[in-house]
């Protein structure tokens, strides 16, 4: 069965976007090889993103390189968001519900990684009890204000565990 992988890179003082959502810091990143994240896209079955982050900014917009994985990703999305489009892209679904959203990327997903993309989203997911993982790559800048790994103020104490034999920081949800 899907997990439900919460990934993102962030600057070091944990930010995975700037002001207004910009992405345009994470450019200059993306160029390092990454093994792990390689691994990852090869077992991600479906991404699960909010709407700001499914029509959002792009670090590699405009280029070959646009879209999840820096244009790699090919595989079903669903969306969560309120205001669905009346004529959806291919290979995209919306949903308005946090459950059926999930289910539905579930089911794409077979036995591979379900992937939540969007801080809102996996800060629903992790309330929900839904979200089994997160793994968090970290750039060497400090971006000052923007959006927060996950902001989740008033909420409740996560333990988290390091998987064993894994890259740092990622890490099991506890339950």
């Amino acid at each position: 069965m899907a997990k439900l992988l919460y990934s993102a890179t962030a600057s070091l003082d944990g930010y995975i976007a700037g002001p207004r959502g910009d992405m345009s810091w994470l450019t200059e990143h993306l160029t390092m090889d990454n093994p792990t994240a390689d691994r990852i896209l090869a077992n991600v079955g479906a991404i699960l993103a909010g709407n700001r982050t499914f029509g959002g900014d792009d670090p590699n917009r405009g280029t070959e390189k646009e879209g999840a994985f820096g244009g790699r990703y090919q595989g079903p999305v669903v969306v969560l968001t309120h205001q669905p489009p009346t004529d959806p892209a291919e290979g995209v679904t919306f949903a308005d519900d946090l459950h059926s959203a999930v289910a539905q990327a579930k089911e794409a997903a077979g036995d591979k990684y379900v992937n939540v993309l969007g801080a809102d989203v996996a800060k629903q997911c992790l309330r929900a009890g839904l979200l089994d993982e997160i793994l968090i790559f970290f750039a060497p800048v400090l971006l000052g204000d923007g959006v927060r790994i996950l902001d989740d103020p008033g909420g409740a104490r996560v333990r988290l565990t390091p998987i064993p034999g894994e890259t740092a920081n990622w890490y099991t949800v506890d339950r």
